[in-house]
């Protein structure tokens, strides 16, 4: 682990793992802790991974400033870190939320960026809206397992906009590829991991501008690979090849039978996807 101090004085952590050229990776959540993602399924032997501890996660310091939890915000803690490193470029990977952040970083600090992996990301960044049939057209490709039934209908009652709690905590099978012993302690595990204050801060209100993301994407000449997985009701295909219509060349990966977190759900083959890419 390493300690570098951010603008504002907060204490980061990151951590590295594997050896390389550098690959500085942006958790998800939002505000969840770096450690879920590990190696990312074993791509730690193609690259050195450097995991953020978002600020208030991990080993990272809980910030002074709550509001300092905001997405736009904490721009300037990724670039301390690669101000720490002594890169002038870096390759970035973001997954899920962290995507948005990558984004962000993307839209300030272009020159910075040597090849952007997308891996599941979330669009509030970049404004695209996904449409309630695709979610449940995904959620349909699971009809097959025995718990699906209740499961969906959850899902249902999320996209029509007539969530409970309850209906939050039902459709956790859908975003993983096999909902198994592991998968329901990688979930009950990113619950604990969660920084809930940071997580309602994060894409408070002038967090985003999508209309000044999408132009710098419009623009951006670097390569970028989107990682999709075929049954993730949170981005679902059609989103994820909508995000990558964003740059002029981007190329998208859909690996099947993969939820959110594909390293998990086809590790040979988001390994080989995403090392392919960065080769």
């Amino acid at each position: 682990m390493s300690t570098f101090p951010a603008p504002d004085g907060t204490l980061l952590a990151s951590h590295e793992s594997g050896s390389g050229a550098p690959l500085l990776c942006l958790p998800g959540g939002p505000l969840q802790d770096s450690a879920y993602l590990g190696d990312l399924g074993g791509l730690a032997a193609h690259r050195r991974l450097i995991r953020l501890d978002l600020r208030g996660t991990g080993a990272s310091e809980v910030p002074d400033d709550p509001d300092s939890y905001r997405c736009d915000r904490l721009v300037d803690d990724v670039e301390a870190l690669r101000a720490h490193l002594g890169l002038d470029t870096v390759d970035v990977l973001g997954h899920s939320a962290g995507a948005n952040l990558a984004a962000l970083y993307v839209t300030r600090y272009p020159e910075r960026v040597g090849r952007l992996v997308l891996v599941t990301p979330g669009t509030a960044a970049v404004g695209l809206d996904t449409a309630p049939e695709e979610r449940l057209a995904a959620a349909r490709l699971r009809r097959d397992e025995p718990w699906f039934g209740p499961a969906y209908a959850a899902l249902e009652d999320v996209t029509a906009g007539r969530g409970t709690a309850e209906s939050f905590v039902a459709v956790a099978p859908f975003f993983h590829g096999t909902w198994d012993e592991a998968a329901r302690e990688r979930h009950a595990a990113g619950e604990r991991q969660r920084n809930r204050e940071g997580a309602g801060v994060f894409a408070a209100e002038g967090a985003f501008d999508p209309a000044a993301t999408r132009a710098v994407f419009a623009e951006f000449a670097r390569p970028v690979l989107v990682v999709a997985g075929e049954g993730d009701v949170n981005t679902p295909v059609p989103t994820a090849a909508a995000y990558a219509g964003l740059f002029p060349e981007a190329t998208l990966a859909v690996l099947d039978g993969a939820g959110h977190f594909p390293w998990h759900d086809d590790t040979e083959g988001f390994v080989e996807r995403v090392a392919s890419f960065l080769r």
